[in-house]
């Protein structure tokens, strides 16, 4: 990328090492080609490094970042090893569930985090309820075995729903899709266990880097009352809702989308407000209803690294 003059890294009074990069991480079954969309000035001063999920698009896929306890780990330990040392995070859907893991694992490393429209847990239960039936995530991976592009173009068309510009959006997806080499089929299923069993409540107090939540209005995959509860969860979360959008709002608004984008990287360096004994009340009574495996559970927790 050539250097742009008069960076948002210049007018911060930043260095090169500071964090002047932002890391893209793209959905389930997508690849780097989702971003070609976004507009030019997304992010000014920040170089883009679009890393491509394990076994999505030319990433490869080999036996370590296979099925297993601890494999949500080792895919953000795969995406920490490809980005820069120290970087806004930017993930989308799946890529949002894994930049949490990186928050968690190399939490220097990560300067901020922005979540496209996604969530600490994708699947619906008794103290979680906006998400996913368990049931829809499970029809993917049964169709997986039987008809892989179908199932994936079903999902595309699930992620659009009730998008005000639902077509255009489709359309661009599969194009985009079409531009890089098809997803590996053992990682598309384990990508999708991942959306399945994965569940970061727990710990997500635990992240103390400025967090944006983006969500569309319309999103069936991802509903907006998810930030209520982030917000209960994170000290510093902001949560902003595109109105219209479904579960791909930098494709469908993607100027609205970069405005929350770039304000966001603006406020970067501004001293946190403190936590207000009601903020912590709140936080404390969520994190109580939840039900937190213990660091040797076998599920491979985090364990920070520099």
């Amino acid at each position: 990328m050539n250097e742009p003059h008069n960076t948002l890294a210049d007018l911060l009074g930043l260095d090169e090492d500071s964090g002047a990069d932002l890391v893209l991480l793209h959905g389930w079954g997508m690849n780097s080609a989702v971003w070609d969309g976004l507009p030019a000035d997304l992010a000014p001063g920040f170089t883009q490094h679009r890393i491509e999920l394990p076994g999505h698009g030319e990433s490869p896929f080999p036996p370590t970042l296979g099925p297993g306890p601890g494999a949500l780990w080792r895919w953000a330990d795969a995406c920490l090893a490809a980005a820069p040392p120290r970087a806004v995070w930017l993930g989308w859907s799946l890529g949002g569930l894994v930049a949490l893991a990186a928050a968690l694992r190399a939490p220097k490393r990560v300067r901020g985090l922005i979540l496209m429209t996604a969530t600490p847990r994708f699947v619906r239960a008794e103290d979680w309820t906006p998400a996913m039936p368990e049931a829809t995530l499970d029809e993917f991976h049964d169709g997986l075995l039987a008809d892989p592009a179908g199932t994936l173009a079903r999902f595309l068309a699930l992620q659009v729903r009730g998008d005000d510009r639902a077509r255009e959006v489709l359309r661009t997806l599969r194009r985009e899709l079409a531009l890089r080499p098809e997803p590996n089929p053992a990682a598309l299923t384990l990508g999708l266990e991942l959306l399945r069993d994965e569940d970061l409540r727990g710990p997500l107090p635990d992240i103390r880097c400025p967090a944006l939540w983006l969500f569309g209005s319309h999103d069936t995959l991802v509903p907006p009352a998810v930030g209520e509860r982030v917000e209960c969860l994170m000290a510093r979360a902001q949560t902003q809702v595109i109105a219209g959008a479904a579960h791909a709002p930098f494709v469908s608004h993607p100027q609205e989308t970069a405005a929350a984008v770039r304000s966001f990287l603006a406020g970067l360096d501004q001293p946190p407000a403190p936590d207000t004994n009601e903020h912590e009340a709140a936080r404390s009574w969520v994190i109580g209803r939840i039900d937190m495996p213990p660091a040797d559970s076998g599920r491979g927790g985090p364990a920070p690294v520099a």
